[in-house]
């Protein structure tokens, strides 16, 4: 047997008899769906753009444009976007009853679209949209498809700017949902990083804080993270080979 395939049977053997596993997930699950990422060195996006200035809260109070133009290609390629075999394999896990729950950095409703039912989006999405002045709350879909088709400003009946409901650089993580990951992350006996260097705080401490009380770690991302010495698996390669190799070998392993 190589030494993936050993890893990738130690992996489903833990999520197999774990009592509670728990996902974690970064731009890099999505990356083969056709979404860029913010850090490689060569592709992302903060290579092409300065974040503090598109993608503060201070520049978008003083200037949304700066934003709506940067992030007008990403909003296509996320509406445009479909789940990948990572993002279903994850699904697969938790309709098997291995996953409990998977909590995400990313903004794009990938893993919902594969099945998913307990997500935790920390950062979070593009399903709503909040004005800026009266603080009212609609429906983002709309106004981003309008967006994309006639570049514009988007903006409330009271003339305010309508914001995304996604977190910018200075900006509070949304509280209840960071709780509910935390307590997720808390019970947890078994945790799946894939697709984060775990760079980003608060998130990149989650895997540390299951650690901290027992949690066994698998990862499956490209590069390096700062935990690959105190996680049981380590796999370098793509999420979307790795996760539904995992997933098939834990789910026939429960009978599936």
């Amino acid at each position: 047997m190589s030494d993936l395939d050993q890893s990738l049977e130690r992996a489903a053997q833990l999520l197999r008899n774990a009592r509670y596993a728990v996902g974690l997930t970064g731009a890099g699950i999505s990356t083969p769906s056709g979404i860029p990422d913010f850090r490689s060195p060569d592709s992302g996006l903060w290579n092409q753009a300065d974040p503090m200035l598109v993608a503060s809260l201070h520049s978008f109070q003083r200037q949304p444009e700066l934003f709506f133009n940067w992030v007008r290609p990403l909003a296509r390629a996320t509406i445009e976007a479909q789940p990948n075999p990572a993002h279903k394999a994850l699904a697969d896990l938790e309709g098997a009853g291995l996953l409990k729950a998977v909590i995400t950095q990313n903004i794009d409703g990938l893993h919902q679209k594969a099945g998913s039912q307990r997500v935790h989006e920390v950062h979070g999405h593009l399903r709503l949209a909040t004005c800026m002045r009266c603080r009212r709350v609609v429906p983002a879909q709309p106004l981003l498809k309008a967006f994309l088709e006639q570049p514009h400003i988007p903006r409330c009946p009271c003339g305010g700017v309508l914001k995304p409901n996604v977190v910018l650089f200075g900006e509070q993580l949304p509280a209840d949902v960071v709780a509910a990951a935390e307590q997720d992350v808390d019970d947890c006996d078994v945790m799946l990083v894939a697709g984060s260097s775990l760079e980003v705080e608060p998130v990149a401490s989650l895997p540390w804080r299951a650690v901290a009380h027992g949690a066994q770690l698998i990862i499956v991302n490209y590069q390096r993270t700062y935990l690959d010495g105190r996680a049981e698996v380590v796999i370098h390669d793509d999420v979307a080979e790795i996760l539904p190799r995992i997933a098939t070998r834990a789910v026939r392993m429960n009978g599936g």
